[in-house]
């Protein structure tokens, strides 16, 4: 059963078509990754899905509730019904930091959903607890590394109970000892089954995580399948160069 389904997605900067027709399902449970070279147009598909950026045609539909229909966009309040679904995790961890990390954390269930002081301090402990961190959820975000703020980061989008992830490049501002304990995290929120996409250049984590990888070029989506059928048997000439510069 598709949760998403965005159709004819496009979307423009002044002359620069970013977005040129996007069309693709995810599933309930899929681990998407979406590769491509840089300015490819994968991060600003993903941030369309939650009204980061406003597309200029087609359409978004998430757990069968429009977000836009044919260019049209829902009321502000359905969309924040249909944005509050998803939960997402940015490149540059976009933590606070005058607040510690439990704060980080429980600032957005109290002050967004008005949840009670004591389940919100529980589940944060959880959390923490989940990703490795329980220890610095006093400190805050300038005493952490970089991979314990990407850590910080998935545990506080965890914090809105999402039914879907979304990731826009997660690794990419880690150096490479840091990256792996941010895949350990994502490689556990899959086998718990959390529908996820993930915008990133880890090829070896593509193919071992995801179930179905996407590649895009050019604000296209070029091709998308299995991790088998996309790194071993690539359909266009644009994928197969793309995989040639990446896995060398």
């Amino acid at each position: 059963m598709a949760i998403i389904q965005v159709s004819h997605l496009k979307k423009s900067f002044g002359p620069l078509d970013v977005l040129k027709d996007v069309s693709f399902d995810v599933n309930k449970n899929d681990v998407v990754a979406v590769i491509g070279p840089s300015g490819s147009g994968k991060s600003t598909m993903l941030r369309s899905l939650v009204y980061l950026e406003q597309v200029n045609g087609g359409s978004i539909r998430v757990q069968d509730d429009d977000l836009v229909r044919d260019g049209v966009y829902a009321s502000p309040q359905k969309i924040k019904q249909i944005t509050a679904k998803m939960g997402m995790v940015f490149q540059h961890f976009n933590l606070f930091p005058h607040l510690t990390v439990r704060e980080n954390l429980e600032l957005a269930p109290r002050v967004v959903k008005g949840e009670p002081d004591e389940a919100v301090r529980r589940r944060s402990a959880e959390l923490l607890d989940k990703v490795g961190l329980a220890e610095k959820a006093d400190h805050y975000p300038a005493k952490l590394s970089g991979g314990q703020k990407q850590r910080v980061a998935i545990a506080r989008a965890l914090m809105m109970n999402p039914d879907i992830l979304l990731f826009d490049e997660p690794t990419s501002a880690l150096d490479p000892e840091l990256t792996g304990e941010v895949l350990q995290v994502i490689k556990q929120l899959a086998r718990e089954h959390m529908t996820m996409m993930v915008v990133t250049h880890e090829m070896g984590f593509a193919r071992e995580v995801a179930g179905k990888v996407m590649f895009m070029d050019n604000g296209e989506v070029i091709e998308a399948g299995t991790p088998d059928q996309l790194f071993e048997h690539p359909q266009f000439e644009r994928t197969k160069a793309f995989l040639h510069r990446a896995l060398k």
